[in-house]
């Protein structure tokens, strides 16, 4: 990476370093100020974005809808307590129900907080029923479901488990795209299955359309719910507003976040009829989830991706982008294992770890990530051009060609 002692960037990474508790492993940029598909630290260099603050930046930076949005909203009212109603939170939750194809919506602040309601909600659901035995929850390899106890507990990865124990009792694990692995870990005392259609934290991962279907199926046959967490490949990101819809393949819950609130921190448990009747008053709740000011935020996201079709664009840009990746394949064999994705969502796993060609990418003024290790993510707005995807590539193409002369 290239030295930034001495700068103001340094100065800023200093002051965060010497009072914030250390969970992230941060890279040493400090961001100022973002604008459309790109962003600049504190000493004015300019980054391509093509991370979106890990898919949360469907609309770029500062979009005017989305400025103008939260500017009225806050002139109006900013925060309501959840015992009133108010108007975003109404509009926000007939819209989603609208175009999501289920029928209730509970709000909240995070992913996380979305799939830990989701699991309350499966295993409530189950009680309800008077079926008190039947709460265990299936999750998968690959897996990433949050950081709360439960969604910890949910991610089959004992490395983000490590530590935290005791962890909640009750949940099962299954290798992703296994069918017959599936069916005998879903039994009579199964609540539901929660699977990310695109596995984000994973690698990239796509789930096979088959087993989509299959678990559905599985789900039916034992009385379990179907659970999509859509954190991540939710929005927009895979080319329809909702994931399930490109695999057609719907769930009985859905959790969304990330890219819901286009940079302003909301998540959002969606529901079947059915499915909601689990909760009832005081089952469940959140101080700021919902408030009028995020919901106006993400109000103003949905109602562009919608009106400006920005779904259908992630999904063309997608392609264009992956056509190039796979150029880039072509050209670095022995350092490109494989390029894989959906839509605006993408990955780039590599023969050793990824670092280094990370930090080339920031030196040479590209924002990605690394995730499972060995994948360069891409997680770009929608709102790309192919001359954005061409300077991308470009420098990806630098960075490679600089880490695999290395050896």
């Amino acid at each position: 990476m290239a030295d930034v002692s001495g700068s103001r960037s340094a100065a800023l990474m200093a002051r965060a370093d010497a009072h914030t508790m250390k969970t992230y492993g941060r890279y040493p940029i400090a961001l100022v100020r973002g604008e459309g598909v790109r962003c600049w630290d504190a000493d004015g260099k300019e980054y391509l974005d093509f991370l979106g603050g890990i898919a949360v930046n469907v609309l770029g930076h500062a979009h005017p809808a989305l400025v103008s949005a939260i500017a009225d909203q806050a002139a109006r009212l900013i925060h309501c307590s959840n015992l009133y109603y108010s108007e975003p939170m109404a509009e926000l939750a007939e819209l989603l129900t609208q175009h999501g194809g289920l029928d209730r919506v509970f709000f909240c602040n995070s992913g996380a907080e979305a799939n830990e309601g989701a699991i309350k909600l499966a295993r409530k659901y189950q009680w309800r029923k008077g079926l008190k035995a039947k709460n265990r929850i299936v999750s998968l390899t690959h897996s990433f479901h949050g950081r709360t106890l439960a969604t910890v507990t949910a991610t089959a990865k004992p490395a983000i488990q490590e530590g935290f124990g005791p962890l909640p009792e009750g949940f099962d694990y299954v290798e992703a795209g296994d069918v017959a692995a599936l069916r005998a870990a879903v039994t009579d005392r199964t609540a539901a299955v929660i699977v990310e259609p695109v596995q984000g934290e994973g690698g990239v991962r796509p789930l096979a359309r088959e087993f989509l279907e299959a678990a559905r199926a599985i789900c039916d046959e034992r009385g379990a719910l179907l659970i999509f967490d859509e954190i991540q490949c939710g929005m927009g990101r895979v080319g329809h507003l909702f994931a399930y819809q490109a695999f057609g393949v719907k769930p009985d819950i859905l959790t969304l976040a990330k890219g819901l609130g286009g940079g302003v921190p909301i998540g959002a448990v969606c529901a079947t009829e059915e499915a909601a009747r689990g909760f009832a008053p005081g089952d469940h709740g959140t101080t700021f989830g919902g408030s009028p000011l995020a919901c106006a935020a993400a109000l103003a996201t949905v109602k562009t991706l919608l009106s400006e079709d920005l779904p259908a664009r992630a999904a063309a840009m997608g392609e264009y982008l992956l056509a190039g990746l796979r150029r880039l394949q072509a050209k670095h064999p022995g350092l490109v294992k494989e390029v894989r994705g959906m839509g605006l969502m993408l990955g780039i796993e590599l023969t050793r770890p990824a670092r280094p060609v990370l930090e080339k990418c920031h030196e040479l003024g590209l924002l990605v990530n690394v995730t499972a290790d060995t994948v360069v993510r891409l997680l770009p707005p929608y709102i790309i051009t192919a001359a954005d995807c061409d300077r991308a590539l470009e420098i990806l193409d630098q960075a490679l060609a600089a880490v695999g002369s290395a050896g």
